[in-house]
């Protein structure tokens, strides 16, 4: 004769199959109610600089884009706006020294891409310390 409670042979056990199901239905529920937001809508604020007093050392190199997209190193103007007519207009004013400073002065109006050109140039011949000139931002003065 067997005393005792015969409740340890039982086994419990947590159906989860109706836990998945309502996980999976707010799923749906999130995936298709979520609103997409499109990138072509986005209106970019970009940072301003400081005016912080710096380092007053005029730049050994400078790469100038104009708002058409043409580049000037130092003075002298680029005949192009290719990389390669860059680069070689860089490595004639720069010489063999790639630790310069480089400075990129950018119109405001120019395209980006006359920017990553630069840079890309700029990159490809080992130059690192790269500068994007900027003016310093306007105090509000309506407060």
């Amino acid at each position: 004769m067997r005393i005792g409670n015969d409740r340890r042979s039982d086994d419990f056990e947590i159906n989860v199959i109706p836990l998945i199901d309502v996980l999976l239905t707010l799923l749906m529920f999130f995936v298709l109610t979520t609103t997409f937001v499109q990138h072509s809508r986005l209106q970019v604020n970009l940072p301003q600089a400081s005016a912080q007093d710096r380092d007053m050392q005029p730049p050994v190199l400078t790469v100038m884009v104009d708002r058409a997209g043409h580049f000037y190193v130092g003075s002298d103007e680029v005949a192009g706006t290719s990389v390669d007519q860059l680069k070689q207009a860089i490595a004639r004013v720069a010489g063999d020294e790639r630790d310069r400073q480089v400075t990129i002065r950018a119109d405001a109006m120019s395209s980006h891409q006359s920017v990553v050109t630069a840079m890309d140039a700029l990159g490809q011949l080992g130059f690192t310390h790269l500068a994007i000139a900027t003016t310093p931002d306007r105090p509000d003065t309506s407060q």
